[in-house]
């Protein structure tokens, strides 16, 4: 084991503050990173907020880790001292069942295990990115490609997947009218992988405010939901409509937004209950579904996309000192559009 500076959160509700924390020695097939950057989340506000449910503390969240191997284990294979990877959501699987063994760990039928606020496999707790090193099995590190810059790499490992998987997914390409709703930290990546897909994209959010930086991202369209005559517009529109918000909506009135056959996809996850009428879901044989992160060949396969066409994500580069102002902007929305920590500030 060795001790390491971290900031955690000491209990539910509770400002985060710098601490040491144990890592696990490194086992035969396991890689140590060196954490240059650190993606904030807003599922890290839910989780040290308890807004899902209890959780456990202290809490060092981050799910959203870049940074350089130091040092590898006597079985590794895949990585070498020095290379550039990343760590997102998962660290570890049962390997065993069917989705893991097509690739979908996060959809492991034992459950994965989380980057933080889990149980690792040694019994001892996950600690995520918030930190100044990791220790993580081979197999669940993704090398990230030379054209990608650490520091606008790191959100891809949640942000990135998140909205790339399902729009992989439900085919989102040339020919295909999908709509991104809510232009954030999530949503602001959605648009630039879908517009770099072949879609034609279209943003709806709140209001125009963000409408000049929704068109540069990549989107042809942007539309403001709190005017009625939105869904007046555009109704029938969609083949994809991909939710990235994390609170409730009226869903009878966006899925009125797709065409036949049309989807929408949600990967926000809303603290409260929400409602939906099915006779919405019934005229033109619309789906409402659900996307979970990515499976850890999809990441690296979202990474090396994102190389390929240019596509980082927009960040606020901050120091450690300033998590907690970072989280309360976030409930603003007062981003543009992911905090990354840097990781030598800790």
């Amino acid at each position: 084991m060795t001790t390491v500076a971290a900031y955690a959160a000491p209990a539910a509700k509770a400002p985060l503050e710098r601490t040491e924390i144990e890592r696990r020695a490194v086992g035969e097939f396991d890689v140590l990173i060196d954490i240059k950057f650190a993606g904030i989340c807003h599922s890290d506000i839910h989780q040290v907020r308890e807004g899902w449910g209890k959780a456990s503390f202290p809490m060092v969240p981050g799910h959203e880790i870049a940074g350089v191997v130091t040092e590898v284990g006597s079985g590794v294979t895949k990585y070498a001292v020095g290379d550039r990877v990343g760590v997102g959501c998962i660290v570890d699987s049962c390997r065993e069942c069917d989705n893991c063994k097509a690739g979908l760990q996060q959809y492991c039928d034992r459950g994965p295990t989380w980057t933080y606020n889990d149980t690792d496999r040694d019994g001892t707790p996950t600690y995520g990115g918030y930190s100044k090193n990791v220790v993580v099995d081979e197999n669940y590190v993704v090398r990230i490609p030379e054209g990608l810059s650490l520091d606008v790499a790191a959100p891809l490992l949640c942000a990135g997947i998140t909205t790339y998987s399902p729009l992989k997914h439900w085919n989102a390409g040339p020919g295909k009218k999908v709509a991104v709703v809510g232009l954030g930290g999530l949503g602001h990546m959605g648009v630039k992988i879908a517009h770099a897909l072949g879609a034609e994209v279209t943003v709806l959010s709140q209001s125009l405010r963000k409408k000049d930086d929704g068109l540069k991202l990549g989107a042809d369209h942007y539309y403001a939901t709190s005017d009625p005559k939105t869904f007046e517009d555009l109704k029938g529109t969609f083949d994809l409509i991909l939710n990235t918000v994390s609170a409730p909506l009226d869903f009878s009135a966006f899925l009125s937004l797709l065409r036949t056959d049309g989807a929408m996809v949600n990967v926000g996850l809303p603290e409260e209950p929400v409602q939906i009428l099915l006779h919405s879901l019934f005229g033109n044989r619309r789906s409402l579904s659900s996307s979970g992160i990515g499976g850890i060949p999809e990441t690296q396969e979202m990474l090396d996309f994102c190389a390929e066409h240019g596509l980082g994500a927009e960040i606020e580069l901050i120091t450690a000192s300033e998590i907690n102002e970072a989280y309360e902007r976030v409930l603003a929305s007062d981003v543009r559009y992911r905090f990354v920590i840097d990781t030598a500030t800790i």
